[in-house]
C-alpha cells in the first residue's frame, strides 16, 4: 500500500495522462501503473489467489482467498490536482473481508483493520464518534458517473440530508469517506453506486471501529451491492429514515 502512494504521489501534478471510460469517467497512466505492479506482487506470492481490481478484467478462478485492490480512489481529483486520493485493499477469504488497509498518501494515514481484532490509523485504534442524531452529524456523499443522466434523483436525496444535517461534504473517495467515520471525522456515508473495490476494505476498518454498514434501504449489504449506508452507528437508523 505504501508503495502504491509513493507512486502516487510521485506522478501526482505531473501532467500525467489521463483518459475517459465515459463521459466523466477518468483513468490515468497511474491507476494503471498502480494496479500492474500489484497483480505483478501477487501472481510472484500468491499465484492461487484471484484478484479483483478496477482497471484490468480478469477471469475469477473461484480460489477461497481473493485480493479486491482499488489502485487509485478518488481519480477524477488526482486528474484535477485536489490532493484527495488513495489506494485501498482487502483481502477476502471464503467471501468475507478478513484484513483491509486505505492509505493516504497525502496525509500519509494507513487505515488498517483486521476482522474481529479493530481496527487502527497508522497503528492506533480507531473508534466512530459518539454523536447521537442527524442534526449534530457531519455527512459526506458522493455521486455516480450516471448523475448527470439522473441528477434530479440524487439531488433530491442530498436535499433532504442536507436539511437535516449539521453539514454535508462530497470528497470524491469512497474509501477515504468510509475511513473518516471511521476515524470520527464525519458521522456517516452513503451513496448509490459504487463497486467492490471502491469498499470491501474501507467497510471492514469502519465496522472494526464501531460503526453499522447497511444499504440504502436497511438490508444486509455486502461489496458486490452498489448502495451503501454507512455509520457511527448511533445516526443509523435516523438517516434510513430520511433516505427512504
Amino acid at each position: 500500500m505504501i508503495r502504491a502512494g509513493d507512486l502516487q504521489i510521485a506522478k501526482f501534478g505531473t501532467g500525467v495522462r489521463v483518459d475517459k471510460k465515459g463521459a466523466i469517467d477518468l483513468v490515468t497512466e497511474v491507476d494503471v501503473e498502480v494496479e500492474r505492479m500489484f497483480r505483478a506482487m501477487v501472481a510472484e506470492r500468491f499465484p492461487d489467489h484471484d484478484v479483483l481490481a478496477e482497471e484490468f478484467n480478469t477471469v475469477p478462478t473461484g480460489a477461497s482467498h481473493r485480493w479486491v485492490f482499488d489502485p487509485l480512489d478518488g481519480t477524477t481529483n488526482f486528474a484535477h490536482g485536489v490532493p484527495i486520493f488513495c489506494a485501498s485493499l482487502a483481502l477476502e477469504i471464503d467471501g468475507e473481508a478478513a484484513v483491509g488497509a486505505v492509505y493516504d498518501p497525502n496525509r500519509k494515514e494507513l487505515f488498517t483493520a483486521e476482522a474481529g481484532q479493530g481496527a487502527r490509523l497508522n497503528g492506533r485504534p480507531l473508534q466512530v464518534s459518539a454523536s447521537a442524531t442527524v442534526l449534530d452529524a457531519m455527512l459526506v456523499t458522493g455521486f455516480p458517473y450516471s448523475v448527470q443522466q439522473h441528477a434530479d434523483e440524487f439531488l433530491k436525496v442530498f436535499g433532504q440530508v442536507l436539511r437535516r444535517a449539521r453539514a454535508v461534504r462530497r470528497l470524491g473517495s469512497a474509501a477515504i469517506d468510509l475511513c473518516w467515520v471511521a476515524a470520527g471525522r464525519m458521522e456517516g456515508f452513503w451513496e448509490a453506486s459504487l463497486k467492490p473495490w471502491d469498499t470491501a476494505a474501507a467497510a471492514l476498518i469502519l465496522r472494526e471501529a464501531g460503526g453499522r454498514v447497511t444499504g440504502m434501504d436497511g438490508g444486509p449489504w455486502q461489496p458486490e451491492r452498489e448502495d451503501i449506508l454507512a455509520t457511527n452507528g448511533l445516526i443509523h437508523d435516523e438517516v434510513l429514515d430520511i433516505l427512504r
